[in-house]
């Protein structure tokens, strides 16, 4: 099924790459190459966005929070030519999903894609199923409305801190792998998914938990992963 992608890249011809490979794919793809003019045009519904960071007018940071304001459920991959943590967990931080370091391969870019818009395709059937509200004492986390409630007091969270936790707290008291999460909540595995797991808990800690060093709902099982505990 043809899909609406983002496509924001300042480079005309790493833009007309990255378009002709996945109007291969049967995607259907609105190419910018200015941040600020792309901005005008995120109230758009994209089945998915590729961002680059460093942009003319708007930089992609910047689009991404906003994009993903707009559409909390859109997939979103930023392309930057740094590599570094702090770069990657700034993206992260700011809604994306998922990160490629130039240069990139191709075919790894079309199969990130293909990742993605499965995993969203299967997310959104799970939703139409109206998944079961979970409660633990005063913690309510509600899968139909992607809200957690705390004290009756609603958590501001991205999706993929609240997919994080619903998984963990469907299966309490059971550890899992940084992989295994990396796998089930992301869908693929790239360099630094450690830290992109890591990265997560830790902010779902700083919203969830009233002292993060000790947490009482998301604990580490050292040398292994992370369990929800009640």
């Amino acid at each position: 099924m043809t899909k609406k992608i983002l496509l924001v890249e300042d480079n005309q011809d790493i833009a007309n790459i990255i378009s002709i490979n996945l109007s291969m794919l049967d995607h259907q793809v609105h190419v910018f190459n200015d941040g600020g003019e792309a901005y005008k045009h995120l109230n758009q519904n994209y089945d998915l966005a590729i961002l680059d960071i460093m942009l003319p007018g708007t930089d992609g940071l910047k689009l991404c929070k906003r994009l993903r304001q707009l559409q909390p459920d859109v997939p979103i991959i930023m392309l930057t030519a740094k590599s570094s943590e702090l770069d990657i967990v700034t993206g992260l931080e700011n809604g994306a999903d998922d990160y490629l370091t130039k240069p990139f391969s191709v075919l790894e870019l079309q199969a990130r894609v293909k990742a993605h818009l499965r995993r969203s395709a299967n997310k959104q059937q799970e939703q139409d199923q109206n998944k079961q509200i979970l409660q633990f004492g005063d913690l309510v986390i509600d899968p139909n409305l992607y809200q957690i409630k705390l004290a009756d007091n609603v958590l501001d969270i991205s999706a993929k801190e609240f997919e994080l936790l619903y998984f963990l707290a469907q299966q309490p008291q059971r550890v899992f792998s940084r992989e295994q999460l990396l796998d089930k909540i992301w869908g693929c595995r790239h360099e630094g998914s450690a830290h992109t797991v890591n990265s997560t808990v830790n902010r779902l800690r700083s919203k969830l938990e009233t002292d993060p060093a000790n947490p009482f709902w998301l604990k580490t099982v050292w040398g292994v992963g992370y369990k929800f505990s009640h």
